[in-house]
């Protein structure tokens, strides 16, 4: 009996704490899809990222070069990226107008070279963190975003692409991104390019260690063949963050998605109750159990 009312009490406190659709996300985990929200604009349809298809898109560039598209940097002037051949390329991609996973992103990008920085000097390779959600990723947008979140090596550039040829900037990369009622979905992902100008290797997730990037980086500067990759495109998807912000795209702004605090309340009242519970069953027991002769 006791055991029948822990499981139902659980199961309404869990009920309660959590939106339904919340609650099946979480059986869910892990996912790149954003959760649906109601406050859209009207009329305007949007869809969600296909994983499975996005991570097959951006594995299938491997090997490809990097066209040579012009893009403006912080100053508004126009940057071939063509004159970062003949040095390893670092290739990353934010939307400035993220409070959250594209800023911890982008900072720990930073920690992650600065060894390799100060080791080999700056001049041994390049970084560039390139605004897809146009025309909002305008140069000086671009320019407040490295200066807000300390982005000051020497060798990393912001640059923005026209809006016309945003989708071939990012498919030339095998970057996939949508907007979604709940966010942008996209991948973190950096592109590891050597000095021919060819995409080499695709770094996933939201933090990197030097094994994920400074190691592969550290060869391409030292020009030896970087080893294949062992991690399985679930592992990689594991490594993958879902936005917690709400992003409406007419407006080019971002909001706080608070079902995301509601669920992580939820769940810690969640666990409390059944820690609660479980603690008078067991003084329970101890009280009607007689002692031993």
């Amino acid at each position: 009996m006791n055991l029948r009312f822990l499981l139902a009490a659980s199961a309404a406190a869990l009920s309660f704490a959590l939106p339904a659709h919340a609650a099946d996300e979480a059986a869910d985990k892990p996912k790149l899809t954003a959760r649906p929200a109601t406050s859209l604009s009207p009329g305007l349809t949007l869809t969600t990222l296909d994983e499975q298809a996005a991570f097959e898109r951006s594995q299938a560039v491997i090997g490809q070069p990097v066209q040579n598209f012009v893009l403006l940097d912080r100053e508004g002037r126009p940057v071939e990226l063509s004159r970062y051949k003949g040095k390893p390329l670092l290739v990353s991609f934010v939307y400035t107008a993220c409070f959250q996973v594209c800023p911890t992103t982008t900072r720990n990008l930073q920690k992650a070279v600065q060894e390799t920085v100060s080791v080999m000097g700056a001049d041994r390779f390049n970084i560039v963190t390139i605004g897809f959600n146009q025309p909002f990723d305008s140069p000086q947008a671009m320019k407040d975003f490295a200066k807000r979140y300390g982005l000051s090596l020497p060798n990393w550039e912001f640059l923005s692409p026209a809006t016309a040829i945003v989708g071939d900037v990012t498919g030339n990369f095998g970057f996939s991104f949508v907007a979604t009622p709940a966010g942008f979905d996209h991948l973190n992902q950096i592109s590891l390019v050597d000095a021919d100008g060819k995409i080499v290797r695709q770094v996933y997730g939201e933090k990197f260690t030097p094994k994920d990037l400074a190691e592969p980086l550290k060869r391409l500067i030292a020009n030896s063949a970087i080893p294949p990759e062992t991690n399985t495109v679930k592992e990689l998807m594991e490594r993958v963050r879902i936005l917690c912000s709400v992003y409406d795209p007419v407006a080019g702004r971002y909001r706080t998605d608070y079902s995301i605090y509601m669920m992580i309340a939820g769940f810690i009242t969640f666990v409390g109750f059944t820690i609660y519970l479980s603690f008078n069953m067991w003084r329970s027991r101890r009280r009607t159990t007689p002692p031993a002769a």
